[in-house]
């Protein structure tokens, strides 16, 4: 990470104060004494030490060498805690291994950070995140926020819950804005499988990214005008309709339509969009952090 972003890490996490509103946010979980969790960010350590006296181990990654140090003194001969010096986003998550998160992260990094632990084959059985409420909204969509591309893309394989919602006096320093207490989960059963997973992918990102208005002129290539007419009247939607104005299931309901009865030519233009949306990201990402050390 470069100066800034440090400085931005630094100064972006707001810590909770109290040990009772820690225990209260574990008692909303469903952490038991059996259960290894990772901690992102433990700061000064006040949910460590209740996560070390609820569960058999905790994995604490801290990025700030003055809070390593100090969590590393605090947790010496604590035998469940393992304190380790690094950025989370670089830390290898078990594979092949059940575990669980807890965190109170910076805030800044929110989506690098649920992007991470919901990598497939990685990702833990529940994540228990404090959160920017905005930001928390888009993960979860309806009925909080309308869908948006990111909430659609989680969904098929994770559910999210909002548990609880913070005082900003809940935190030093004070943040500028709200947050809450945030639950993803696993779906016990996955709607996907690896393979529809990638046509599920690149179905909703074509739709989105195309720069044509309303649902009815971005899918006119993929879907004859009679199936979307169809569509339309079968799941409630219009076709003029923006796409983070349908739901979840109605646009499960359409990819199911679209892999079982389109033609495999049609699904082929769909193919790759993904993948081409994650290159752009990623070049964008590029140009401002070349943008930054310039300034």
């Amino acid at each position: 990470m470069n100066k800034k972003t440090k400085q931005q890490l630094k100064y972006t996490q707001n810590f909770l104060q109290s040990t009772e509103l820690v225990n209260k946010l574990i008692n909303m979980s469903n952490l038991s004494k059996d259960d290894l969790v990772l901690e992102i960010g433990p700061g000064k350590g006040i949910i460590t030490w209740e996560l070390a006296r609820t569960v058999r181990r905790v994995i604490a990654v801290e990025y700030d060498d003055y809070l390593y140090k100090k969590l590393s003194s605090m947790f010496e001969g604590r035998k469940n805690v393992e304190i380790i010096k690094g950025d989370f986003l670089q830390y290898e998550l078990p594979e092949g291994k059940e575990y669980k998160v807890f965190a109170n992260i910076p805030f800044n990094i929110t989506a690098e950070i649920i992007h991470k632990i919901t990598e497939k084959n990685r990702a833990p059985q529940d994540a228990y995140l404090v959160i920017q409420k905005e930001a928390a909204w888009k993960y979860i969509g309806y009925p909080y926020y309308k869908e948006s591309l990111r909430s659609l893309l989680l969904k098929p394989y994770f559910e999210f819950r909002i548990l609880h919602s913070f005082q900003k006096t809940d935190f030093r320093p004070v943040p500028d804005v709200d947050a809450v207490f945030l639950h993803i989960r696993q779906r016990r059963k996955q709607l996907l499988k690896e393979k529809e997973g990638r046509l599920y992918q690149d179905f909703i990102t074509y739709i989105f990214t195309r720069q044509n208005k309303g649902l009815g002129n971005k899918c006119k290539r993929i879907f004859t005008h009679k199936q979307l007419k169809r569509l339309a009247r079968d799941n409630g939607f219009n076709m003029d309709a923006n796409p983070t104005e349908l739901r979840f299931e109605q646009w499960y309901r359409l990819y199911c339509f679209f892999a079982d009865r389109v033609s495999a030519e049609k699904q082929a233009l769909v193919a790759g969009a993904y993948d081409k949306l994650m290159k752009e990201q990623q070049g964008l990402d590029r140009l401002h952090r070349n943008r930054r050390k310039r300034k």
